[in-house]
């Protein structure tokens, strides 16, 4: 089992004023009463509030976070910088380990041999060295260039490595909201099927067990009018363009897809968006859950109609 490190390779850019080690294990706000007794409570929240207090690298806004022993608890006098801003991405949640972003349709999340342009990947990776140099980020799962939402990077190889070996057990929920071109009249159902890849690196699908990598999905309808139906979906497995080639084959497809069938572009992009990330975090096996609203180009198809 891993255990992880007692002090973080990664430093943080923070003016830490005041430095305290934590001797025994203990929740944050009970810690902070304990080292300030002239502190009030209210005065300790509204430190947290304001991003003034930093457990070992990364500031922390959550009175209940445990502590262990040996980490290093500081008290920033100036204010905390709120998270920055970049185009094509919001960081949703950041801590030592792992980065959680919202990432926009049209962005890729790595460079590839033809495409070198500005990528979710290379983005973090200058964030993270404003920091320190040395700092570096890690893909854990891609998100294709057209779908946006919610897609993880981890802080170093090996917070990686576990997530990667063990992403079915570490993996609790990952669900999309999918549009698709035509009204799906059954109100849920469950595709199965095997997944392979052909030379011109599309996917297809089989029916044939062991026939390339077993890929499911569920659905669920949303909303539907006479052109489109909006899906809640959530993956069992996650293979490359599993949904895209899974709503072709219920005869659906994505709309914007037109390499999985689709026919119709009508917001301008893929109608396929990541809206809810929950995983076990790898090192403190705490439970974390993200969700992003569904886009308003999404509804407005559904409004138009009405």
């Amino acid at each position: 089992m891993f255990q992880p490190n007692k002090k973080s390779t990664f430093q943080a850019a923070n003016l830490k004023e005041i430095a305290l080690k934590v001797t025994v294990p203990s929740e944050l706000l009970q810690f902070l009463i304990e080292k300030f007794p002239e502190k009030s409570r209210t005065a300790i929240k509204s430190l947290l509030a304001h991003k003034q207090i930093t457990v070992d690298d990364m500031v922390t806004t959550k009175f209940d976070h445990p502590l262990k022993r040996g980490q290093m608890v500081f008290l920033n006098k100036k204010r905390s910088d709120e998270k920055p801003r970049f185009r094509g991405l919001r960081i949703v949640h950041e801590d030592a380990d792992v980065i959680v972003i919202d990432k926009a349709s049209g962005m890729l999340s790595m460079a590839s041999e033809t495409e070198k342009q500005k990528t979710a990947y290379s983005i973090l990776s200058e964030y993270v060295k404003r920091f320190n140099p040395r700092n570096l980020i890690f893909i854990v799962h891609r998100l294709d260039r057209d779908t946006s939402g919610l897609m993880m990077f981890a802080k170093s190889k090996r917070i990686q490595e576990i997530l990667q070996t063990d992403w079915n057990n570490a993996i609790i929920e990952r669900s999309y909201i999918a549009v698709v071109e035509g009204c799906v009249e059954t109100p849920e159902g469950k595709v199965t099927s095997w997944l392979r890849e052909n030379k011109a690196m599309v996917m297809y699908s089989s029916q044939t067990p062991d026939d390339g990598q077993k890929a499911i999905t569920h659905y669920k309808v949303l909303k539907s009018n006479k052109l489109f139906s909006m899906l809640d979906v959530k993956l069992e497995t996650g293979r490359k363009n599993q949904i895209r080639v899974h709503m072709k084959d219920i005869g659906f497809p994505v709309t914007g897809d037109k390499k999985y069938g689709g026919k119709l572009n009508p917001i301008g992009q893929m109608g396929l968006h990541a809206r809810v990330l929950a995983f076990k975090h790898p090192v403190t096996g705490k439970a974390l859950r993200f969700e992003t609203p569904i886009p308003g180009k999404f509804l407005k198809l559904f409004k138009m109609s009405n």
